[in-house]
């Protein structure tokens, strides 16, 4: 009898502990050493808005500064597509603009 009574006690608390709402949990990133460099192109404040959202700037600083407007389409397009960053489609032509005339083949010499 005093099994089962062990038994019932360990299997309400079990059900009670489940039934606790879970803590939170936070993740602390380290400090972005990098920034978006700045232009008065529309889609800067967009990407500000999205791209950094999720990944560091220095992530542009590691495409090929050859890349055509077609390469950094296809990387917007992906990002919304594959990792579901929360683009606005408008929003994507001038994020594409700012990418490929700051960071690529578009940038002024």
């Amino acid at each position: 009898m005093n099994t089962k009574l062990v038994l019932l006690a360990t299997a309400c608390a079990l059900a009670l502990g489940l039934a606790l709402p879970s803590r939170s949990k936070t993740i602390q990133l380290p400090p972005d050493g990098t920034q978006l460099k700045a232009s008065a192109l529309p889609g800067y404040a967009k990407a500000q808005g999205n791209c950094v959202a999720c990944h560091s700037a220095e992530y542009m600083l590691y495409q090929p500064p050859t890349a055509p407007r077609p390469y950094w389409d296809a990387m917007v397009k992906r990002m919304k597509q594959v990792f579901n960053a929360p683009i606005n489609e408008a929003d994507m032509p001038e994020i594409v603009d700012y990418l490929v005339k700051t960071y690529g083949n578009e940038q002024p010499r």
